[in-house]
């Protein structure tokens, strides 16, 4: 690692630990990126799992951990222990409350300026996130204060995160057929029927579904099924009736053709979702950006104790649905949670509803993501958030 880079003091710098795959890091690298892109400074990002940051970002994978590496004005950092002696940044993030290395904290209380320190928080629907959102926590022991910064989908929140251009970029995708038809052919999937519906499956493990899948092996429409490389591929490969399923394969049953997609980086998962026209997606990363593609989405929610994590799957479907139409909504509902294991009805027994609610739920879609585009996305509101705490501490 330069000299430079290990003690030069940056204006941003964020602590994630990996600790579903990639959700954490994906939030992570989009708000470290978006942050150096847009302020024009450096952005320190610590991850403890090199491994997993590498599979997002290739130029991470072809470094040495030890010495870092630093790709477009982000400065990878292999968190390590002991942690090693840096400069804070003028704004340390803690992601998903990873607790920081009490080294560093103690490095944040000796300088004369003190950071700005921010816990950014998961995002939550729940009505009670703008009650919390911005609130002071004393350290019990040094002169340092935290602040929760709480993402979310109204303005009392901190937003989503959506980099600048991201939105022009989806469209300019969208408009050109010729290079959408370019993109698919690429990947094996050049030869489908015109009316074929285009779905890509991105999820946790899902014991459920087999039966989905009987469902569109046997429907009238074709259905082209994309599915990247994940944890889900095992249930796939066990509901198509094989032992295994690798990238690259393409298995027809049916009405169904099952493609493999090799493992992507962001940019590539972006447009796999653009051109689809239903996506399955998981947790958050992928959660958010699937509402950023304006199509139909059906959420995995990472599972919790106690099912905490349905109160946050029905405060979220009671936001998403307001002004959908009734019937449409029903169905979606009713399909969310019987993906998430919330219903006796098993999902392929709801797909035939939400199938053919889906163009009411497209319109729907697209009015949603041009509201949410309307506000101001988490890194706006991030900066304005930390220039206020950084002027009052002065």
């Amino acid at each position: 690692m330069d000299v430079r880079l290990q003690h030069e003091r940056p204006k941003w710098e964020i602590f994630c630990q990996v600790v579903d795959n990639f959700g954490d890091i994906g939030v992570c690298l989009r708000l470290a990126c978006d942050l150096a892109d847009r302020d024009g400074k450096r952005v320190r990002l610590w991850v403890d799992d090199w491994a997993v940051l590498g599979r997002l970002c290739p130029a991470a994978a072809a470094a040495d951990p030890g010495r870092g590496v630093e790709v477009d004005g982000v400065v990878f950092r292999h968190w390590v222990r002991p942690f090693p002696d840096v400069v804070p940044g003028e704004i340390v993030i803690e992601a998903f409350a990873c607790e920081l290395p009490e080294v560093h904290l103690q490095a944040m209380a000796k300088l004369a300026e003190r950071p700005v320190w921010i816990n950014l928080e998961y995002l939550s629907a729940e009505d009670w996130v703008a009650g919390c959102h911005g609130l002071a926590s004393p350290h019990p022991r040094l002169p340092l204060v935290k602040h929760f910064f709480f993402p979310g989908f109204d303005e009392a929140s901190g937003g989503l995160p959506r980099e600048t251009g991201l939105i022009g970029r989806r469209e300019r995708f969208r408009s050109d057929p010729a290079g959408m038809a370019a993109w698919r052919a690429e990947r094996g999937l050049g030869s489908l029927a015109d009316d074929t519906l285009w779905i890509s499956l991105f999820a946790y493990e899902q014991a459920a579904l087999p039966g989905l899948l009987e469902a569109w092996q046997q429907g009238t429409r074709p259905v082209a099924l994309l599915v990247p490389e994940s944890r889900i591929l095992g249930n796939v490969a066990a509901g198509l009736g094989l032992d295994t399923l690798h990238a690259g394969q393409r298995i027809e049953r049916g009405r169904l053709t099952t493609c493999v997609l090799p493992f992507t980086d962001q940019a590539g998962y972006d447009a796999l979702l653009w051109s689809c026209a239903l996506n399955f997606v998981r947790g958050e990363d992928s959660f958010v950006r699937a509402q950023w593609a304006a199509v139909p989405l059906v959420w995995q929610i990472y599972a919790q104790q106690d099912d905490a994590h349905l109160v946050k799957l029905e405060a979220f479907l009671a936001r998403y649905c307001h002004g959908l139409e009734e019937g449409a909504a029903a169905a979606l509902g009713d399909f969310w949670r019987a993906w998430n294991g919330a219903d006796d009805i098993a999902p392929g027994q709801a797909w035939h509803a939400l199938e053919q609610a889906l163009p009411v739920i497209a319109g729907h879609a697209r009015c949603w993501s041009d509201r949410l585009a309307s506000t101001a996305d988490l890194a706006s509101r991030l900066t304005k958030f930390c220039f206020h705490i950084r002027g009052a501490a002065r």
